[in-house]
């Protein structure tokens, strides 16, 4: 499996916008991405301004799909603006070993 990682930090006055467009994007790719298996959105509880996505997709090739599906160009376009800092990382998930 295939992970990305990304931590945003926002504008502290976009913080509600981004949360409302970031949340509306990890449902249109859990419901319209049959490879995209997790998008976790994750909030730091001292800096509300600081967002972390968790996503778990089938493979490399499911996320590649996935940055070029409308709903992530547009959820991209919409909040780029809104955006002080991105770090992405990308991980493979090894699978669980059974005892």
């Amino acid at each position: 499996m295939f992970v990305i990682a990304v931590t945003f930090e926002i504008h502290e006055d976009q913080s509600q916008v981004f949360l409302q467009a970031v949340t509306a994007q990890a449902h249109n790719s859990l419901s319209k991405e049959p490879d995209c298996l997790v998008f976790d959105v994750c909030v730091d509880p001292d800096r509300p301004n600081r967002v972390f996505l968790y996503e778990v997709y089938s493979d490399e090739a499911a996320f590649e799909h996935h940055i070029k599906t409308d709903h992530f160009r547009e959820f991209d376009g919409t909040v780029s603006s809104m955006v002080l800092s991105k770090t992405i990382e990308r991980w493979n998930r090894l699978p669980a070993r059974a005892s």
